[in-house]
């Protein structure tokens, strides 16, 4: 009597323990399983949004975000950078950014300064000639670009220059304006590149 109390303790025992150890072997097995499921850190990286916190972006200044692999670039324009936009179209090869634009930025951008709000410009940072990164130079009338420049992006590769609104100067080797990609501002300081109002 006293081996089959033993027994039966000892079966209930290894019972037990060999469902807990199945339990566990079930979710380890499980876990790497459902999370195959879920695209790459890479596939997020390709298609999400990105955040932009501009809070501290001072007038003048320029950020660079990633979005899709490339750097988009957000400035925050001074009263005197706008004001340079006018006195440069007729300079500039589109300045209403009529042609493209279907392709090449969003219907809110169809403006001379091409943004939702005046004061800052959302562009990615590729030329449209042969996709080397511009440098921006916000400075007017340095030695290396001349007196009539009044700021804006220089592209040192094949000489291609862009205003602070990322329109293209005429003949110049890119083609196009500075591509404006979808974004919106959340809130007063903070810019979701990758999607907009539109497309929420």
């Amino acid at each position: 009597m006293s081996n089959d109390g033993v027994n039966k303790g000892r079966r209930r025992f290894l019972v037990g323990a060999t469902s807990v150890v199945g339990a566990v072997g079930a979710v380890g097995v499980a876990v790497p399983f459902v999370a195959s499921w879920n695209p790459s850190a890479r596939a997020r990286a390709a298609g999400a949004p990105a955040r932009a916190d501009i809070s501290r972006l001072e007038p003048g200044q320029q950020m660079t975000v990633e979005w899709r692999g490339r750097p988009v670039w957000i400035v925050h324009r001074t009263e005197e950078m706008l004001a340079s936009l006018e006195q440069l179209e007729d300079r500039i090869r589109d300045p209403q950014s009529d042609s493209h634009s279907s392709d090449m930025q969003p219907d809110y951008a169809r403006n001379p300064h091409r943004s939702r709000k005046r004061e800052f410009l959302v562009v990615i940072g590729i030329c449209t000639h042969l996709g080397c990164s511009p440098t921006y130079r916000p400075d007017v009338a340095p030695n290396d670009l001349g007196s009539n420049w009044l700021g804006g992006f220089f592209c040192p590769c094949h000489g291609s220059r862009f205003d602070l609104a990322g329109r293209v100067y005429r003949n110049q080797p890119a083609p196009r304006n500075l591509e404006v990609p979808p974004y919106m501002f959340e809130d007063d300081y903070t810019i979701i590149v990758g999607v907009d109002e539109e497309n929420a």
